[in-house]
């Protein structure tokens, strides 16, 4: 057995003994059972490697990430910088780690059930060693089962089932033209989250106009857009239609995926440009507002940390009215009493042109994102201002 067997094989029974103190009686004497066994194997003593109903497989990886008669799977990060900017990808592995380390979902999963297959280990994928070290400290004490590589994006692919496309847009053709990468998507299952770039655009990227080798299979490919707050299990994901649709199982795990760090909705891939700028960049906005109002009351007299803080709470608080079904416009008017102080604030923010400024943002954003993922720069301040 090789050194990288023998760390695989330390990393799943360190798993296996982290379950154990989540589990049932009934779920932690099967746990029990398929760790003697894969120590049995691990020690050289021949036993009966076929898995059981329900039993977590020990045999070795294939090359498409997954292990021979199980259902679990490898998942790939290209992109996956910590704490910088583009940091998407760091954030939606964390937080699909996180909610995999919890007894039960951060959020609803309407009452969806487990795919088929489910991700049971990560590779992460950095350019930079300080990243290295920041993804081990960081994500690293929340599982066995993450592997951090420096610049060796083939290998990670080769060792996937499914890969997270977390780059930035600008450096697509040169994360997927590396040579070898198309060969080892063959027949994976491709998840972009770049702004602003389309499925076509990808598989032109991929495979062009030419025919592809005897054997050789074009990956899927789905577009998604989530965002920052993944790393809480706040995110607010969308995914768009593909065209043909995909297979059921990689349907199912890609809602799947994006269900376990936030809310998921699915939307023709039209919408997609909109959908990055409300959902991509509306922590941002939001952000900006919030702390605008912080000020205010920093202004009248309310220490920093507390008027943050109440800010904060209100906002979520309105927001949980909303996703309860509340019109924003109700919620508005139920605080607007007549000769109020309320009303008498929002009419302020109404003579500032609160309303259309923040939609024209969103508007800005919309062809700003369908500008980068075309590869044209410096786009930001030409766009929007004759209106």
């Amino acid at each position: 057995m090789s050194a990288r067997d023998l760390q695989d094989r330390v990393r799943l029974y360190e798993t296996l003994l982290d379950q154990l103190h989540e589990s049932s009686d009934s779920e932690r004497s099967r746990l029990l059972a398929v760790y003697a066994k894969g120590w049995k194997e691990s020690a050289g003593q021949a036993v009966d490697t076929r898995p059981h109903a329900g039993e977590i497989s020990t045999t070795e990886p294939k090359t498409d990430g997954t292990s021979a008669g199980d259902q679990h799977a490898t998942l790939a990060v290209l992109g996956c910088g910590w704490l910088s900017p583009g940091t998407l990808g760091a954030a939606i592995l964390s937080g699909i780690i996180s909610s995999l380390n919890s007894s039960a979902p951060s959020t609803p999963l309407d009452n969806s059930e487990s795919p088929p297959r489910t991700l049971s280990r990560f590779i992460a994928c950095v350019t930079r060693s300080p990243s290295v070290k920041r993804l081990e400290s960081t994500i690293g004490p929340m599982t066995t089962a993450l592997t951090v590589l420096q610049n060796q994006n083939l290998e990670a692919v080769q060792r996937a089932s499914t890969v997270l496309l977390a780059c930035k847009p600008k450096d697509l053709s040169s994360v997927l033209l590396e040579p070898g990468v198309r060969e080892a998507l063959s027949g994976k299952l491709l998840i972009s989250i770049l702004a602003g770039v389309s499925v076509s655009q990808i598989e032109e990227t991929l495979y062009g106009s030419s025919d592809l080798p005897k054997g050789e299979q074009r990956c899927r490919i789905v577009r998604v857009m989530p965002n920052t707050a993944s790393v809480n299990g706040e995110s607010m994901t969308v995914i768009a239609s593909s065209n043909p649709s995909l297979p059921p199982e990689q349907s199912e795990l890609v809602t799947w995926m994006f269900a376990r760090i936030g809310r998921v909705v699915h939307l023709p891939a039209s919408v997609m440009d909109a959908s990055t700028a409300l959902c991509g960049s509306g922590p941002a906005f939001f952000a900006l507002m919030l702390e605008a109002m912080a000020d205010g009351a920093v202004a009248m007299g309310i220490p920093r940390a507390e008027a943050q803080e109440m800010a904060a709470q209100t906002m979520r608080g309105c927001a949980g009215m909303v996703l309860r079904g509340q019109h924003p416009a109700l919620v508005r008017e139920k605080v607007s009493t007549p000769g109020g102080c309320t009303i008498g604030g929002l009419l302020v923010l109404e003579e500032g042109s609160l309303r259309g400024t923040i939609a024209r943002g969103v508007r800005e954003a919309t062809v700003v994102a369908s500008q980068l993922g075309k590869g044209v720069q410096g786009v930001n301040g030409t766009w929007g201002r004759s209106s």
